[in-house]
Order: C-alpha cells, then sequence, then structure tokens
C-alpha cells in the first residue's frame, strides 16, 4: 500500500490517536424473556496516523509497509538498520518529494519503466533464488510473503522511481560518479552482502547504474537535506507521538 492520500479534514477525529469503530453486538432473545444484557461495545483498532504532511497523512500502516519494502532494495547497505523514528522522517521526506514532483512535473514514469525495473530486480534479490523468481508465479509468491500484492508494489515502486527521477533532474547537475567510486561500493559493501547470504553476486557491468544511483543519492544528500528543510519550514509537518491521546 502506498502512502495514503487522505484529505486531512476526513481524520479530524484520529489527528491525536487511533481510528477505531465501536460496534455493539446484542443477542436476540424471545419476548417471553427478559432481555439479555448487551455485549460491551469492543474498539476495531483499523490504523493510526503518525504524521501528517501539509494535507496529506502518513499511516502506522505506511511505516510497516516501508519497513518491508527493504526486502525489494538488495543495494541497500544493510550494516545501517532503520528505527522506525527514521523511516517515519524518510516518509515524511518522500511524501515533500512527490508533492513537489507533481506541481513541477519534472517528467513522467511509464508503466513500462516500472515493468521494466522489477523485471531486472527479479534476479538481483538473493533472497529470489529459493523462489525461482525467474517465473511469475515465483515472483508473486515472493512478493506476496513480504505482504504485497503485484499491484501495491508497483505502486510503491513507481514513487520510488518518481524520487529519484526528481532527485536526479533537480540536484545532479555538475555530480560525477566515477568508475573507481562504482567498483569501490561493489567491493566493498556488495560482494560481502552477497557472500553473507551465501548467495552469487551480479556482474559489475550489470549492476554499475544501480550501484551509481545509490551513490548519486548520497552525494545530493547535503543538497536534498537543505532543500526539504525549507519544505518543512514553509509547509507544515507534523509528526504524531505514541503518547499523544484524544483530546
Amino acid at each position: 500500500m502506498i502512502i495514503q492520500r487522505i484529505k486531512l479534514a476526513s481524520l479530524v477525529l484520529a489527528v491525536c490517536g487511533t481510528v477505531r469503530l465501536e460496534a455493539q453486538q446484542a443477542t436476540p432473545q424471545p419476548a417471553v424473556t427478559p432481555p439479555a444484557a448487551t455485549v460491551p461495545a469492543r474498539g476495531v483498532e483499523l490504523d493510526r496516523l503518525v504524521a501528517v504532511v501539509n494535507e496529506d497523512v502518513i499511516l502506522e500502516s505506511d511505516v510497516d509497509e516501508e519497513r518491508r519494502l527493504g526486502a525489494f532494495q538488495p543495494f541497500r547497505d544493510t550494516r545501517r538498520s532503520s528505527s522506525r523514528d527514521q523511516m517515519i522522517e524518510r516518509l515524511i521526506d518522500r511524501d515533500l518529494i512527490l508533492q513537489q514532483f507533481k506541481i513541477q512535473a519534472e517528467g513522467k514514469i511509464t508503466e513500462a519503466q516500472v515493468d521494466e525495473q522489477l523485471t531486472a530486480l527479479r534476479k538481483d534479490i538473493p533472497a529470489c533464488k529459493a523462489y525461482q523468481c525467474e517465473t511469475d508465479a515465483g515472483w508473486q509468491r515472493f512478493v506476496n510473503d513480504q505482504g504485497f500484492s503485484l499491484d501495491e508494489l508497483k505502486r510503491r515502486w513507481r514513487d520510488r522511481m518518481e524520487v529519484l527521477l526528481f532527485i536526479e533532474v533537480r540536484f545532479r547537475s555538475g555530480i560525477q560518479i566515477s568508475d573507481d567510486e562504482i567498483r569501490e561500493y561493489y567491493e566493498k559493501t556488495l560482494l560481502p552482502q552477497y557472500a553473507s547470504q551465501k548467495a552469487v553476486a551480479p556482474k559489475l557491468d550489470l549492476i554499475s547504474h544501480r550501484i551509481q544511483e545509490i551513490l548519486l543519492q548520497q552525494q545530493v544528500g547535503s543538497l536534498l537535506r537543505d532543500w526539504l528543510k525549507t519544505l518543512r519550514a514553509q509547509g507544515t509537518v507534523r509528526t504524531i507521538q505514541l503518547s499523544e491521546e484524544m483530546p
């Protein structure tokens, strides 16, 4: 499930707490007997609001999906684990970028581009070997086991591609990633990761463009952080703490 775009007005009652539905159940009784006691109301927890980004919201389920989406990013540095708060901050930043992407129309990601990346991704995920992800049935099993449907994964991956496109168009100018930097990341970061999972790493020439993408993100990080600080100051961003309760 992608970050849900829900107008803030529809969540007024949930801004400081968990959304709940109250349901009462009563057991029907024959007319000749006194009515039985009503079953106490039960709260059914649906989701929890964790942040508001301008008029968009981020839910607890989005944080869970962000964690599970990590299974589809085999080239990330797994030595850096993300806490829940870090994932929320990352989702806030992503939401801000996607809002600007839609306003500034930096380009459009096509269905064919999304499909092409996901098709290539099947070969890059070490855990996919056990699922035989080269087949459609095996890929679907792997996706489902991470808690996604194929359509949900495509929507989330499109978001990711739009974020990367925006960053590249806006911040890449003047930044160059050398072949030596790509080779160093491959040898010192990716090869040990694949070795730890007893998997064979793809050849460098097959994934150099993806490594370049990762290193590009690292290079533009400082510029991006400054820009996001400006967006946060200009807009309305609020995180909802677990301790906050309904007024």
